[in-house]
């Protein structure tokens, strides 16, 4: 636990009661719209898990797919240190008894640590689709429970499904397959909401039910999001008695998702003084939430709580002022302890506090009060005109350097050109675009052309070749992103395009942005000044080297 954390615990007087977290990400997760892991990405997420701590991995359904079948096979090659594998199934069909179902036998044969099976609760499911009596489906649970427990001689853990829904329309039926799964040899009963429409008032009173019947029962809570509530009925189930928690990282999954583990964790460990995973572990939460996203080919929302790029994110004048004098006026809690950052945005709304909070360091010119006027201006002034500085940090930089005296460019862009193959030619071009570009560095100027698949990646590759003779460095710059956006669509073909373009340098990300009615003069303008911020930010820190030298040699 780090010490900000222990501190923060002993103020407040909060307990330190462990909550198992149980990740459904490679399983419930990978159900979502869109989504569809590899058996490669499901072992390395397996992995990403284990390093956080988390208590339980569900790795899918043994026997639904190959994929899932060959994970329980080869994640036993993986050796983690912290995270126990779940197999995930149902209660035994109707038709067989345990011994003879099909994947029951699956679920076996996965060998994994501990095996998780859902049931009927609610008698709407039980009569129309299961269509069994009340009486069979309790056998079912009973039966498939108890064989598991003999057959793997490891813990089952009994899911619910729809208890809440069941609940409410049969309260003594649904208590009665909890019974069951309890004298069957559950070792936990995870209460799910799987529609994802209860209350959280409603979501209270069941459980505080069941457990005036039951007050020895483990429970586990795992909630759909269909209502927006997926993190409040978490929470307050842990409050009423739940000790483990089933979820997603970043709530991914089927209609509206799971409840997401980044802000269910946050808000135990930070809020209301649980354990949820290894001390030390909780700041990286937020790289564990990133690599998630990428695996699933997304950006995620910008503003996910705790984890997303905006977070902690400040636009607005008043908000950044006050923040720099206290970042508890704007911070629900510390960005660092769930390994999140800061940002200050910069744009038509900010004032002299945004300016100085983001360049205070690297640039002493903007204790100056008139510059920093002046380039509020401007800021102003370019944002009516379509431009946005939010995630442009490379423009912004450059937008200031000039304001301070301190633009010094590398190189000056002379003319573009872009050559797309004749209908004859395109049959064999591949999709290639051809582009040359002619700059001037110093006295020499200097003429080159390349292809690419479209006219701004040739630009870009014809861009680098003609500069990279004379800066090597530029080896390290790779293009990441590509955004365009209209920005006055009622002048129709006549309307300007916003292209924001995103890099990537020695570890750096930044963008910049170019604005024009010509789509390729807006990308052209952006590379220019990608190119240009790169050279500046290099010859500054070399001379910063340079001096930091001549200092400790004199």
């Amino acid at each position: 636990m780090s010490v900000k954390l222990e501190k923060l615990r002993n103020v407040l007087g909060m307990p330190n009661r462990k909550i198992e977290i149980y990740d459904t990400t490679l399983r419930d997760g990978n159900q979502g719209e869109g989504i569809n892991l590899s058996l490669g990405d499901k072992l390395d997420i397996a992995v990403a898990l284990d390093n956080m701590g988390i208590d339980f991995i569900e790795g899918g359904w043994p026997g639904s797919n190959p994929k899932d079948d060959e994970f329980f096979s080869r994640v036993r090659q993986l050796n983690l240190s912290t995270s126990r594998i779940v197999a995930f199934g149902s209660t035994h069909r109707s038709d067989v008894t345990p011994d003879n179902d099909y994947f029951l036998e699956k679920l076996i044969n996965a060998n994994a640590d501990v095996t998780c099976i859902f049931g009927k609760t609610w008698d709407l499911h039980v009569e129309q689709a299961l269509r069994v009596s009340p009486e069979k489906n309790i056998e079912m649970i009973s039966g498939s429970i108890s064989y598991l427990i003999e057959a793997t001689g490891k813990p089952v853990f009994y899911d619910a499904e729809h208890f809440f829904d069941g609940f409410k329309s049969d309260e003594n039926y649904a208590l009665s397959t909890i019974q069951a799964a309890l004298d069957a040899g559950a070792s936990r009963i995870v209460l799910c909401d799987t529609n994802g429409g209860v209350l959280p008032h409603e979501l209270a009173h069941a459980i505080a039910s069941l457990l005036s019947l039951v007050p020895e029962a483990k429970l586990g809570i795992h909630v759909h999001n269909d209502g927006g509530l997926g993190v409040a009925n978490t929470l307050r189930a842990i409050e009423a008695g739940v000790i483990q928690v089933h979820g997603t990282i970043n709530g991914i999954g089927e209609r509206c998702g799971n409840v997401d583990l980044t802000s269910v964790i946050g808000n135990l460990e930070l809020k209301m003084g649980y354990q949820c995973i290894p001390s030390g572990k909780l700041s990286g939460l937020t790289h564990l939430s990133k690599t998630v996203w990428e695996y699933i080919g997304s950006a995620g929302p910008s503003g996910q709580p705790f984890v997303g790029p905006s977070a902690f994110a400040h636009k607005g004048g008043v908000h950044v002022s006050a923040v720099q004098r206290n970042p508890k006026t704007y911070e629900h809690i510390e960005p660092e302890l769930v390994g999140n950052a800061r940002k200050v945005l910069i744009s038509e709304l900010a004032g002299g506090s945004n300016l100085k909070a983001k360049f205070a360091n690297r640039y002493q010119e903007l204790e100056d009060g008139q510059a920093v006027k002046a380039i509020l201006e401007e800021v102003q002034n370019r944002e009516h005109a379509g431009y946005s500085f939010e995630n442009a940090d490379g423009s912004f930089d450059l937008l200031v350097r000039r304001h301070i005296d301190r633009y010094n460019p590398l190189f000056d862009p002379l003319y573009y050109r872009i050559y797309s193959p004749s209908n004859e030619e395109h049959e064999d071009s591949d999709g290639q675009i051809e582009a040359s570009v002619k700059i001037k560095i110093d006295n020499e100027i200097r003429l080159c052309a390349a292809e690419g698949n479209g006219p701004v990646d040739a630009l870009n590759h014809a861009l680098q070749k003609a500069l990279m003779p004379d800066y090597p460095v530029l080896v390290d710059l790779h293009l990441t992103d590509y955004k365009v956006k209209v920005i006055n669509n009622t002048q129709e073909a006549a309307a300007k395009v916003r292209v924001y373009i995103e890099h990537n340098f020695q570890g750096e990300t930044f963008g910049t942005v170019g604005v024009n009615v010509d789509i390729i003069k807006a990308s052209w303008n952006a590379l220019i000044e990608a190119y240009q911020y790169t050279l500046m930010q290099s010859a500054d820190f070399q001379q910063e080297i340079e001096e930091s030298y001549e200092k400790k040699t004199q």
